[in-house]
């Protein structure tokens, strides 16, 4: 859009002394023509542009004239291209990679030789995996359109159907954050365990959605409780995963003499529970309640039956 190639236009001579017509036709990939009739429109807008011939000529903001060049310093830049990299590595399109180029007058694509010590990745470690669903979600929302898929859950594999409002990034992982007509209500559905997802044609009024919040203890909050004793050799992956501070007070002075620890705390089911033991295989125990411990070893014995 023009409005779009004007305001990268203004934002590089923000950041350049100087540049020519040629530099800018190139890196917007419209005729140089196309450039001369976008810096008239610049300069009508009272914004002053000189531009001067030669070997050293080029395009510029008219000197004196009072802009604040600093409208976003060289750190805000960097932010804004850091969170850039991160939508280009999960889209399928470039224009995330364009707009980067737009923006910056040093060598964008490359984060590393503009200075930027962040890299952000947010792909999957297979891209296809959600980079496509993403694009269906993301142009759904703007449509207010239904979407429509299988769902695999713990539970059950069956089709949801939700009103989506949100593409959420967190836990590593991509959902998508909606109104699910089947439990009428706001669910989370993560893009990985998605299959068959399209928009389903049936578009929605835009309802008065609640504020989204990132439950960061998801681990502390559940309907069981439990009581588990965990190895010291798996002490970095805790403290990973909860949080060194909420470690040390869940674990409340319950740490043996060979550096095993001793936590109580809260999961959502006993499946996923189970699951979640079993990752850390021998160097996890479970300690209370009594009946968990026993469907546990039972669940073993019937797994070590199958290599017998």
């Amino acid at each position: 859009m023009k409005i779009d190639r004007l305001i990268g236009i203004l934002s590089i001579l923000l950041q350049r002394d100087k540049i020519t017509a040629s530099e800018l036709a190139e890196k917007f990939e419209v005729s140089r023509r196309t450039i001369v009739r976008d810096i008239e429109d610049i300069s009508k807008a009272g914004i002053p542009i000189t531009a001067s011939q030669g070997r050293n000529g080029g395009i510029s903001i008219m000197d004196g004239f009072k802009l604040d060049r600093t409208l976003l310093s060289s750190e805000d830049m960097k932010a804004i291209l850091t969170g850039l990299q991160g939508l280009d590595s999960v889209s399928e399109s470039s224009r995330y990679r364009r707009l980067m180029e737009k923006l910056s007058a040093e060598n964008a694509v490359n984060m590393e030789s503009a200075g930027n010590s962040i890299i952000v990745d947010l792909s999957s470690w297979d891209k296809s995996m959600v980079s496509s669903k993403l694009e269906i979600i993301k142009s759904a929302i703007g449509s207010r359109e239904k979407i429509s898929f299988m769902y695999y859950s713990p539970e059950r594999t069956e089709e949801r159907i939700i009103e989506p409002y949100r593409l959420v990034f967190q836990w590593a992982n991509w959902y998508a954050w909606g109104y699910c007509e089947k439990r009428k209500d706001y669910r989370m559905f993560k893009l990985t365990r998605m299959t068959g997802l399209h928009a389903s044609g049936e578009s929605f009024s835009p309802r008065e959605i609640p504020v989204y919040s990132c439950d960061k203890l998801r681990h502390t909050k559940g309907e069981i409780s439990v009581k588990v004793r965990f190895d010291s050799s798996v002490m970095w992956r805790l403290v990973d995963e909860f949080g060194a501070e909420y470690l040390s007070s869940a674990a409340n002075g319950n740490e043996s003499k060979d550096g095993s620890i001793i936590l109580d705390f809260t999961w959502s089911d006993v499946p996923s529970f189970f699951s979640y033991i079993a990752s850390f295989r021998e160097a996890a125990e479970i300690i209370a309640p009594e009946e968990y411990r026993k469907e546990y070893s039972e669940l073993l014995e019937n797994m070590l039956k199958k290599y017998r």
